[in-house]
């Protein structure tokens, strides 16, 4: 992955007076799952809309697979698939109807790939109905069947499990890692639920006031942030947590504790990405 599908160079953008993005600088390899992580007004939403050519950067530079986005907007939809909070559906037409008019705008030439579509998201039987009826739900799954249509090279996913049931997520959660995997398709996921990034996500960009302030993968982040391990350990006596130097003193703490006792179970409970996110964004605001 040494080739970058996406860069953004000390970009700044302001909205009157305030400052939306400020420095911001982040790179996105060919074929990367990238989460970007930052609670609302961090700046997430405007850096897709920057790469996309839907709005223009007041200073800095951004190249998208080689493209500008301020001369070559065009070129860069064309290879890109977009999921926002709102997809833009005709809600009077079926959902049928409304994957075939887009399908037509995009210039897809495969007459089956909408149908392909609506049955790998579960829209089957929906199909004919009129999108304006259709829950929340079953609105984000068709939304990322439009993103699709056109087979594109790199997606930008905005919150996309947000109205979905458990099994909805599942089913968003399973294809976006299957077509990264099958397609080599660039992805760059916005969301908040962390749990769900860290089964897609290679890698993280952390932002907090719409500058960059951490980056890098999982383990990455871990190396740097988290000085020790907290584990959980169950046994007949009960549960118990364990404070040990490092992830990697964990094996031989379980086979020291195993000839003592009957360990039911172990957790590591502070190495996950909420955890993670929480302490990058406690040491950001002390500096």
């Amino acid at each position: 992955m040494s080739e970058n599908m996406i860069e953004l160079n000390h970009i700044s953008k302001r909205f009157g007076n305030h400052p939306v993005l400020t420095d911001f600088s982040m790179t996105v390899g060919r074929g990367e799952i990238v989460g970007l992580l930052g609670p609302n007004g961090s700046g997430k939403t405007t850096s897709i809309r920057l790469v996309n050519g839907v709005m223009r950067a007041d200073a800095g530079s951004i190249t998208v697979a080689g493209y500008d986005p301020v001369h070559d907007g065009e070129a860069i939809r064309r290879l890109s698939g977009i999921l926002t909070e709102t997809a833009g559906f005709y809600l009077n037409m079926t959902g049928l109807e409304n994957l075939r008019f887009f399908a037509e705008l995009y210039g897809v030439t495969e007459t089956q790939r909408p149908l392909a579509l609506l049955e790998e998201f579960g829209l089957t039987d929906a199909k004919e109905k009129k999108v304006g009826t259709y829950s929340t739900g079953m609105k984000k799954r068709l939304g990322l069947a439009k993103a699709l249509l056109h087979r594109p090279e790199i997606l930008f996913l905005d919150e996309p499990t947000n109205g979905l049931d458990p099994e909805g997520i599942r089913m968003v959660i399973e294809y976006i890692t299957r077509l990264n995997r099958r397609d080599g398709t660039t992805i760059v996921l916005c969301s908040h639920l962390l749990q769900q990034m860290e089964e897609v996500c290679h890698r993280y960009v952390f932002l907090q006031g719409g500058r960059v302030i951490e980056q890098g993968t999982h383990a990455e982040l871990e190396a740097r942030y988290i000085k020790e391990a907290t584990l959980r350990v169950e046994t007949r006596a009960g549960v118990a947590e364990h404070k040990l130097p490092g992830r990697q003193a964990v094996p031989a703490f379980l086979r020291e504790l195993t000839q003592r006792e009957e360990v039911f179970g172990a957790t590591l409970v502070n190495q996950d990405l909420e955890s993670l996110y929480f302490k990058i964004r406690e040491v950001a605001g002390r500096e």
